[in-house]
């Protein structure tokens, strides 16, 4: 049996013309015809923060549409994969699951399997030793009299575990996890994960992306509550 053509989305452009034309008018011309092909980020890139967007605010309705552009724009099914776990950390399980559940419909209209995916235990990257115990001294430190439970659940899975799975590289895990806070409005965590991200490897020009792109998809309040954190790690960053 042929494998169905992949379904792209319940809303088509008409659908949005019937109720807004003007919606429709921008949809077409500033976010397809211009935001997605500005140079700012990859379209790989840019598919990772609307992935991480969607997933952090639940909006199921955008799912179906930008995982598969996401598969069409290199990003690997294990690295979907991956977003999708890491996200559920920074966004929730049940966000993470509002996603699961529209991702296994598209990974069997693509005939994607269990062989394209992460194979269980994986092989973990290498730790930074010195920078996680000055990370983990500096959390217990802080909050072990507040919830010691977070604290070690913060070192022993997030930080010893998570953040070294192999399917993901570490700029990408950062690229998502800013994308999912800016989308959240958690913008008291964007200071030291927008640092870790750009000692990552991103660069300062693709974090400035990352808000313009953001823009559309979050709305401009919660860009405009994270533009002073990312225009003060910048300028740490220079000095």
């Amino acid at each position: 049996m042929s494998i169905p053509k992949p379904t792209r989305s319940r809303l088509s452009n008409d659908d949005v013309r019937a109720v807004s034309p003007a919606l429709a008018n921008y949809t077409r011309d500033t976010i397809v015809a211009d935001l997605w092909k500005r140079p700012g980020l990859s379209l790989r890139d840019r598919s990772a923060v609307t992935l991480a967007a969607l997933i952090a605010r639940a909006q199921t309705i955008g799912m179906q549409h930008y995982f598969n552009l996401a598969l069409d724009n290199a990003l690997k099914p294990a690295e979907v994969a991956e977003i999708i776990t890491h996200l559920a950390f920074y966004s929730g399980w049940s966000n993470a699951f509002f996603a699961v559940e529209i991702v296994k419909v598209i990974f069997a209209e693509r005939g994607i399997g269990a062989e394209h995916l992460p194979q269980e235990p994986v092989q973990l990257l290498p730790l930074d030793e010195a920078a996680e115990d000055k990370r983990a001294t500096a959390v217990q430190a802080n909050f072990g009299g507040v919830s010691q439970g977070v604290v070690d659940y913060t070192r022993d899975v997030l930080f010893r575990d998570l953040w070294l799975r192999p399917d993901l590289a570490p700029r990408d895990r950062s690229l998502i996890t800013v994308s999912a806070l800016v989308a959240s409005g958690h913008v008291a965590q964007i200071t030291y994960h927008l640092n870790r991200a750009m000692d990552n490897g991103l660069t300062q020009t693709e974090a400035s992306e990352v808000l313009a792109h953001l823009a559309f998809y979050t709305g401009w309040p919660c860009v405009f509550s994270a533009m002073p954190v990312f225009r003060d790690v910048f300028t740490s960053r220079t000095k």
